[in-house]
């Protein structure tokens, strides 16, 4: 499966962004999803996942209460809504996808995930 994420921009601290994570290749329905982020200098880190029905969601601790994310199965595509955006969220986000494992669990491992796309770059000014 290939992934296409789009929606990144430059926005200001308090604003909102919608990504988009468009899957192509296979039928994604059976995929566990998730949006990692990477700031310069810094390791990778987990930001949002849910299992294949998005049922099931899991987010990081920066993520809760502000980041929401969902998936349309009929579009193949996921989704990350992003409010009240600090200047700490800047970095790429990477959408990923797989469907080697349990399609029922969240992945939060950057590892668990076998399909990457390519990163949409957030910058959040203050």
């Amino acid at each position: 499966v290939q992934l296409q994420a789009s929606g990144g921009g430059l926005v200001q601290a308090g604003g909102s962004l919608r990504l988009s994570c468009a899957a192509s290749g296979r039928t994604f329905s059976s995929y566990a999803s998730g949006w990692f982020r990477q700031a310069p200098g810094k390791e990778r880190e987990f930001v949002a996942g849910l299992n294949w029905s998005g049922v099931r969601l899991r987010y990081a601790s920066a993520a809760k209460g502000r980041f929401t994310i969902s998936r349309d199965n009929t579009k193949n595509t996921v989704y990350l809504q992003m409010n009240s955006l600090k200047p700490e969220d800047t970095a790429v986000y990477y959408c990923a996808a797989d469907e080697s494992r349990n399609p029922w669990t969240v992945r939060v491992d950057s590892y668990e995930y076998e399909y990457w796309g390519q990163g949409t770059q957030v910058t959040v000014s203050s």
